[in-house]
């Protein structure tokens, strides 16, 4: 008869394991890594305390140069949806790959040698082969034919323009214009002026996508759907 014992369950379970040896959680590669980041804040003055000041510093550097860039609204011609004081984040990153601003686009763009040395915040009318005209006999904007109902952002008590044109944009230019139709210096203004008062895509820095001060008027903008049944520019003449 076998007579060899069986290790029971309580057997193995208080069989003592080897501990794990501290220096074996990483390969070597692992190692010379954390070694070569613990010389340089040993080389750093100020160590760890400098280290944490850096990142703090460049981190919110990189994030305005390439994500995203906080504006001041500096006057009342987006009103009454961008009041004077109000700060926006611009999406820089929105017309990257292959994206192109859309009719109805909150944007900022530098002005220089078209409207001014200085950045400028517009909503989009026109792009690129769109006949932007005002007025049809009802006072309404029209692109490409089609008129276009302001009234849920334009300025209460404002008219579309009470500038009449009748303009086709350049390829790959914008058309702009400011809710505060009023009170507002834009593409309507600088028609005569080099450019014809167009604003050259390349020289758009982004959309504003959200307002976030003041706290109680923190706002996602969104592209309204006015423009959302203006044809394309092709058909304008068809």
């Amino acid at each position: 008869m076998d007579t060899e014992a069986q290790p029971t369950e309580r057997d193995r379970s208080s069989r003592p394991s080897r501990p794990e040896d501290p220096s074996d959680a990483g390969g070597p590669e692992e190692r010379s890594r954390f070694a070569l980041l613990s010389r340089f804040v040993e080389w750093l003055p100020g160590g760890r305390i400098t280290l944490t000041a850096l990142i703090c510093l460049v981190f919110p550097l990189l994030l305005n140069t390439f994500l995203v860039q906080p504006f001041q609204i500096p006057s009342g011609s987006m009103e009454s949806g961008l009041r004077i004081g109000d700060r926006v984040l611009v999406n820089k990153l929105a017309y990257r790959f292959g994206a192109r601003p859309s009719r109805g686009d909150i944007v900022v763009f530098d002005g220089t040698g078209y409207f001014g040395d200085a950045d400028y915040i517009k909503r989009v009318v026109g792009v690129g082969g769109d006949r932007v005209v005002c007025c049809d006999k009802k006072g309404r904007l029209q692109v490409n034919g089609r008129s276009v109902d302001e009234t849920a952002f334009l300025y209460p008590g404002d008219s579309p323009s009470s500038v009449p044109f009748d303009v086709v944009v350049p390829s790959g230019t914008l058309f702009v214009l400011g809710d505060h139709r009023s009170d507002s210096s834009d593409s309507r203004d600088h028609l005569g002026d080099p450019g014809g008062g167009m604003i050259p895509v390349g020289d758009v820095i982004g959309r504003a996508d959200w307002i976030v001060w003041p706290a109680g008027h923190w706002t996602h903008l969104v592209r309204p759907g006015a423009y959302a049944r203006v044809p394309a520019a092709d058909g304008a003449h068809g």
